[in-house]
């Protein structure tokens, strides 16, 4: 596993608490607003702001457009907190073991 500084233990932040604690308050707009500027419907984004749905590649390209934010930034960031949800749930994986054979490793 990668070092960081983050604590491990600490869920990361959503993207959409980011949106709905930052961006939107900034912008001054409604979540209407907000939905109509990246042609979604505002349940879309009221989900979103409410950290019920992921961050899709489809919305992190819509971010990068009306926001200036790079999609990978709103992917990255949906990552981190998928991998930490699934990181809580290691007993699934605890029956897979490490293939020895260095001929199955990834390059660096």
């Amino acid at each position: 596993m990668k070092t960081t500084l983050r604590n491990p233990n600490r869920r990361p932040t959503h993207p959409g608490a980011v949106l709905r604690k930052d961006v939107l308050p900034a912008l001054n707009m409604t979540q209407a607003q907000f939905a109509q500027a990246l042609g979604v419907s505002r349940l879309t984004v009221s989900h979103l702001l409410n950290e019920h749905r992921a961050v899709s590649p489809d919305m992190a390209l819509r971010l990068e457009k009306a926001l200036g934010t790079s999609a990978e930034t709103w992917c990255g960031m949906q990552a981190a907190v998928d991998l930490w949800e699934s990181r809580r749930h290691s007993d699934t994986f605890a029956a897979i073991k490490r293939l020895d054979d260095s001929s199955y490793a990834l390059a660096a």
